[in-house]
């Protein structure tokens, strides 16, 4: 909410109107090349192990 409210300065309305991949677009979570390393993955895996 702080990233879409403050940041990105959304109006609620169109915040809450935002599908999840819109959201990520704007957030510039696209822009990441590769996705998630090896490394990263095995690293969540151990933490989140449900």
């Amino acid at each position: 909410m702080t990233l879409g409210l403050h940041r990105l300065r959304l109006s609620p309305e169109v915040f809450w109107r935002l599908s999840l991949p819109e959201f990520v677009a704007m957030a510039g979570g696209f822009d990441r090349p590769g996705g998630m390393s090896r490394g990263e993955m095995d690293r969540m895996m151990l933490r989140f192990p449900d």
